[in-house]
């Protein structure tokens, strides 16, 4: 018995030991590249950059193995993770409306939202959606394709901060929460108030939800919560002492990977760790994930504004005259906020059966004010990005496979 017990503890050893992250590759391959990645790598401080690449490995059978860089990663290294965090708003969001089907709730259903709290704000209506109603459906779509924050505020209202920082624990997302609303200076006692919201099929009430509140706060040991030398206050006057980011959201690099994977290869979780999502969620998540903002009718958007790259910060650096490869598809949900950018990303190359994860985060913030709108994002952020998705992308071009991967699970119509 002992000797079972020393043999089956010796094959978790060398499991995890087989699993273990590499931490020098994009070192030195940014080190062999000083032509794109010297101004980075000669300012860590600076910069702050995290990077996780993940390669994938298909058997005879299809099934995916994952091989996963690092760069820099250290989950208690604090970064904004701006928008980021609305990927995990849209699952749960999701997830929630399948566990109230029984009320006759969908993700199309009407969602009509009121107001019980000082600063709230009701929608009854939606211009941008065929019928001109807001539903969580359409809401999903804005965030995935152009990351409205609105939408994102809703969802967030719908599930309940409680219930957000809860699936995070449970999904194993431990260095991460979600304490507010975005871009309305949500903060302290408001964001812990939601919104009483109402759901109708037609003119049927079928779910009603009362007005929720979340009095914890979900402390994490981070550092790095205290940046640059100034900020201009919500009057707009600079404030010559250093930027705090504690008590704000948090969304680990790792995390954002995690939630990923799971997402897009649930397969490769236990069937008790895997979202509660229907095939027609998965669907939905998958198509406006990597559908170009130009694509869609509803929401229809304007290509000045929102052109194809918008969303696409790894490989097309959000570049707007650029000329979009037909056979690769980026699913993702990227960040920027506070000169941080984030890109959290799975590639596809149906032509080439090239197939990896990235995610990766870095900022430039020279001046070190903070609020002032004046980041160096199309100097240092957005070429960065770009680069280091084309350096991968040609990496996994030249790296052969045992097995060509069958990606048409991935293959959508837009």
């Amino acid at each position: 018995m002992k000797k079972t017990a020393f043999i089956f503890l010796s094959l978790i050893s060398v499991s995890a030991m087989a699993q273990k992250t590499d931490t020098t590759m994009l070192q030195k391959l940014m080190e062999s590249k000083p032509e794109l990645f010297a101004g980075i790598l000669n300012h860590p401080e600076r910069n702050q950059v995290q990077i996780l690449y993940t390669q994938i490995n298909r058997d005879a059978q299809n099934k995916s193995h994952f091989k996963s860089y690092s760069y820099n990663l250290n989950p208690n290294h604090y970064f904004y993770p701006a928008s980021t965090v609305k990927l995990a708003a849209v699952i749960f969001a999701l997830e929630k409306v399948n566990t109230l089907k029984h009320t006759g709730l969908t993700a199309k259903s009407i969602m009509i939202t009121d107001s019980a709290f000082k600063g709230q704000t009701r929608v009854s209506k939606d211009e941008s959606a065929a019928n001109k109603l807001p539903s969580i459906e359409h809401y999903i779509k804005k965030i995935l394709l152009t990351s409205d924050n609105d939408a994102f505020n809703r969802l967030f209202e719908f599930i309940g901060r409680a219930e957000i920082n809860k699936k995070l624990k449970k999904n194993g997302l431990n260095h991460s929460r979600i304490l507010n609303r975005l871009a309305i200076g949500d903060a302290g006692e408001s964001a812990k108030h939601t919104n009483p919201i109402n759901f109708f099929n037609g003119d049927k009430l079928v779910y009603s939800q009362p007005a929720q509140y979340d009095p914890k706060e979900y402390a994490l040991k981070l550092s790095n919560l205290v940046m640059g030398k100034g900020y201009l206050d919500s009057a707009e006057k600079l404030v010559n002492k250093p930027f705090s980011l504690a008590n704000k959201n948090a969304f680990s690099i790792s995390d954002q990977q995690k939630l990923m994977r799971k997402l897009l290869f649930p397969e490769s979780f236990p069937a008790k760790e895997r979202f509660n999502l229907s095939t027609e969620d998965y669907k939905l998540i998958y198509t406006f994930m990597s559908m170009y903002p130009t694509e869609s009718q509803y929401p229809k958007y304007d290509e000045k504004e929102f052109w194809p790259t918008y969303a696409k910060m790894l490989y097309y650096g959000r570049e707007k005259d650029v000329s979009l490869d037909k056979n690769i598809r980026i699913f993702n949900k990227y960040g920027d906020s506070y000169g941080f950018i984030i890109d959290n990303s799975y590639f596809v190359d149906f032509k080439n059966g090239i197939e990896y994860l990235l995610t990766a985060v870095v900022q430039s913030n020279k001046d070190e004010i903070y609020n002032d709108d004046k980041y160096d994002y199309e100097t240092v952020c957005f070429p960065f990005m770009k680069n280091l998705g084309q350096v991968i992308y040609q990496l996994e071009m030249d790296r052969k496979k045992d097995f060509k991967p069958n990606l048409s699970r991935f293959a959508l119509d837009y």
